[in-house]
């Protein structure tokens, strides 16, 4: 077959296998592999470059195409509710697993000169006034994907309400669209080479003399995400998107490769939006669901707070008791949504999650050697969680107006 004929996600497997080989042979032969890091940043930053414009543009179009204020508020509903559903699961999944597999028992870590980052999470009122921006402009320029949503659906309200009137400049946000779309295909012609890049210097960073101590915790983190997909995605899609999975992993072939290799939710976005689009979604979902699930919804970090909580509390040897891991599923959902447009995000919700069970949160940094693995299936998982709420939606809504 000629290279020509292959398509893109097969392009980017070929680079995925060849930056694993690549980082293996400088690894192993002592070598610094530093200077490939700037290709997969600049891979990364020319899809940041899109991600803004993409939702703004996109959104604003969407909302002015729906012009219905009450189907947003279905929506909203039911993509909220399939979040929390999901997200409540993965932590139970991640404290399941890692009470039956007991990851940090056994390990002798050093927790000597562990320093954690203090951060402060915001009160309930703050979180809601976050999603308001003070100005729309620095939204744009911050990359404030929540206060992006908010001010484009007002946009595209606004636009959609003046008519006739209104016309030409929704054409133009229709146009701009389009555009966005043909910028983003041109830049994904260079993904196979972005994802060799982060992985050659993924793998060869990531010594064993780094990864053997924490193996069997990164083990537990895969197999977790691998049981979340068995258990709610597979169904979830088979039942009620009525797409089967084999179907489903084709389309998004693209979007989980480059979330596995950048551990980029938002460097995903471009792509994952593309693809719900092929599995039926359309686009005045997509481009409300997806950037929303992007910052808000993630069943990958939900998995890795139940389970780094347990493999610290071993790690110090804090016994956990039943009413504390429930403590840690309430305490992981109210978090996840308390901590909605803060900057390092994760970092709030896991040290709200361990101020409230009295964990050291010096704790956090033990696992940081080995993060990065972490990562890559943490965000591999939100992205294909934020692409399966796409299609539940779409196909609820069918059902709705089917009525």
């Amino acid at each position: 077959m000629k290279a020509h004929a292959l398509g893109l996600p097969a392009q980017m497997g070929i680079g995925f296998a060849l930056g694993a080989i690549l980082g293996l042979i400088f690894q192993f032969g002592g070598w610094d592999i530093s200077w490939i890091k700037p290709l997969g940043d600049a891979f990364i930053r020319l899809i940041r470059m899109i991600v803004v414009p993409l939702v703004f543009i996109s959104l604003v179009a969407g909302a002015a195409s729906m012009g219905d204020l009450s189907r947003l508020g279905r929506i909203s509903i039911k993509i909220a509710c399939y979040y929390l559903g999901t997200t409540a699961i993965a932590v139970g999944i991640g404290l399941v697993f890692a009470n039956i597999f007991h990851p940090g028992m056994d390990l002798n870590l050093s927790t000597e000169a562990l320093q954690a980052k203090e951060v402060s999470p915001p009160g309930i009122v703050q979180t809601f006034l976050n999603i308001i921006p003070l100005n729309p402009v620095q939204a744009l320029a911050e990359g404030n994907l929540l206060q992006l949503i908010f001010f484009a659906i007002f946009f595209g309200f606004a636009l959609s309400s003046m008519g006739e009137a209104g016309k030409p400049l929704l054409n133009i946000f229709q146009t701009g669209n389009e555009v966005m779309i043909r910028i983003t295909a041109a830049v994904m012609r260079l993904a196979p080479y972005g994802v060799c890049a982060l992985i050659a210097y993924t793998v060869g960073k990531s010594g064993l003399q780094v990864l053997l101590p924490l193996i069997k915790l990164i083990g537990i983190m895969y197999l977790a995400a691998l049981t979340h997909v068995c258990i709610v995605y597979f169904p979830v899609l088979k039942y009620v998107g009525r797409i089967s999975f084999v179907s489903y992993l084709k389309i998004m072939t693209q979007p989980l490769l480059i979330a596995f290799s950048t551990c980029s939710s938002a460097a995903a976005l471009p792509a994952n939006m593309a693809a719900t689009e092929k599995l039926g979604v359309p686009r005045e979902i997509s481009s409300f669901t997806i950037p929303l699930g992007t910052t808000v919804n993630m069943d990958g970090a939900a998995i890795y707070l139940g389970l780094a909580t347990v493999f610290v509390a071993q790690i110090y040897g804090i016994d956990l008791s039943f009413s504390a891991q429930l403590t840690v599923l309430l305490i992981a959902l109210l978090a996840s949504i308390g901590s909605v447009g803060v900057p390092a995000a994760a970092l709030v919700v896991i040290s709200m999650v361990f101020a409230q069970v009295h964990l050291p949160m010096e704790g956090i940094a033990l696992v940081a050697g080995v993060d990065r693995i972490l990562d890559m299936a943490r965000t591999t998982l939100n992205v294909m969680g934020d692409a399966v709420g796409a299609v539940v939606v779409t196909k609820l809504e069918n059902e709705n107006a089917k009525r």
